[in-house]
């Protein structure tokens, strides 16, 4: 078993180069089953995540090749048309699948981790705005069995912004007949990733980054060459990393536009943030000054951010409530492992209240998904002592090269057998 040390740090200084974003990549390679021949994508991260996806494509019929920085995927006329058990158990987000086989092929089946009950589940919007341009479903053996004789578009109004329900349903509205309109549509900057590359495949799109998407169906569409908009969760990783260890970093490739509402808090926090033109330049005190924050949906504070946001908090001055919007339950769990590093944290529902201290203590602790795994680790470099990080295959999914950039920057920080 591998696990992060990380000790402490008198600073960090340098430049990291932002990757392209896990959380667009995806969706682009699932587009690609859209368009039978060869797409190419650039700018695409070394995570396990992108192997996975590679897998279920392979899966489908189609020859993926990856090499540093991009995927070559070529599509066959005809796919297979399942998503297997053993690759969607792995990684939910291969359920974007869906809409671009729904879209070209009229048919799918796509396997659902938990048996056979659909019940309340995230993706009931993904289907139930599916259903509105035609497509039927039905649960059997754990697994959903799509069909739609033909997609007709119409007017779907998603009850809330989802990013996963939006891109299914651009999937599939770009072949559908007619006209779809998608009311309350997420607005993410992966959103507009995956309408540009979309656009440059022949479909027909309006108000991307809006609300508001209306999409007129194509007879066809052809492969593209398309680079990866870059990763504004892993910047806001490293702009936590300086914020709690000090220094200065530039972060190459990243997009301020993409990060408003979280440069302001860390302005408020303290931080200096600028943007360079082609990225962003940080500067940290050595104290930060506690915030509260909310997340919301884009362009509010992402969820995404929280982990970072927690950690950061845990060694501010002063305390900071920080309210979850968008997960039920608060999606929390990592606090525990950052009460173990002796971070003053309390909960109660979806709040968390962080009294800030001056330094943290080293500890075993563990990832228990990307983000908060990160977090740990931003949070071990103002820890007295030394952070064993271990459920490192979670923050393998999201990250390309966490430790070596960090490594690079100044950070104390190797990746080791358990």
């Amino acid at each position: 078993m591998e696990q992060i040390i990380v000790r402490p740090s008198s600073g960090l200084r340098g430049e990291v180069p932002i990757s392209g974003a896990k959380n667009s990549v995806l969706k682009l390679m699932a587009a690609t089953l859209l368009a039978p021949g060869e797409s190419v994508l650039h700018n695409v991260p070394a995570i396990s995540d992108v192997g996975i996806m590679a897998e279920l494509l392979r899966a489908m019929g189609a020859d993926v090749t990856l090499t540093p920085g991009t995927a070559r995927i070529v599509v066959p006329e005809v796919c297979g048309l399942e998503a297997p058990y053993e690759l969607v158990e792995r990684m939910r987000a291969s359920i974007v699948v869906l809409g671009p086989l729904l879209g070209r092929f009229g048919r799918a089946r796509v396997s659902l981790p938990g048996g056979d009950d659909l019940g309340p589940r995230p993706i009931d919007m993904h289907l139930s705005g599916l259903q509105r341009l035609g497509a039927r479903f039905e649960s059997e053996h754990g697994y959903i069995e799509a069909r739609a004789e033909v997609l007709r578009g119409t007017e779907v109004l998603l009850e809330y912004p989802s990013v996963g329900a939006t891109e299914n349903l651009l999937m599939a509205a770009v072949l559908a007949k007619g006209r779809t309109v998608i009311e309350n549509a997420a607005r993410e900057p992966e959103i507009y990733d995956l309408c540009e590359m979309l656009a440059k495949m022949g479909a027909s799109i309006v108000g991307a980054g809006t609300s508001t998407i209306e999409v007129e169906g194509v007879e066809r569409l052809s492969p593209v060459t398309h680079s990866v908009v870059p990763d504004r969760i892993e910047a806001a990783t490293y702009l936590a990393a300086v914020g709690v260890a000090g220094g200065e970093l530039t972060l190459r490739g990243a997009r301020a536009g993409h990060m408003e509402m979280l440069i302001e808090k860390l302005r408020a926090m303290g931080m200096t943030i600028s943007d360079t033109g082609n990225g962003l330049w940080a500067m940290a005190p050595r104290t930060l000054h506690s915030v509260d924050v909310v997340t919301l949906p884009y362009p509010g504070v992402a969820t995404d951010y929280k982990p970072f946001l927690v950690a950061m908090l845990s060694v501010a001055d002063g305390v900071g409530i920080v309210t979850e919007n968008i997960f039920q339950g608060g999606r929390f769990g990592y606090i525990d492992e950052l009460r173990r590093m002796r971070a003053d944290i309390r909960t109660q529902g979806h709040h968390a209240v962080v009294r800030g201290t001056t330094t943290l203590s080293g500890a075993r602790v563990k990832a228990r998904d990307i983000r908060a795994g990160a977090a740990l680790v931003v949070a071990g470099l103002r820890a007295e002592g030394e952070t064993a990080v271990t459920g490192v295959e979670h923050i393998d999914r999201g990250y390309d090269a966490l430790v070596p950039k960090l490594a690079a920057v100044g950070a104390d920080v190797t990746r080791v057998e358990g």
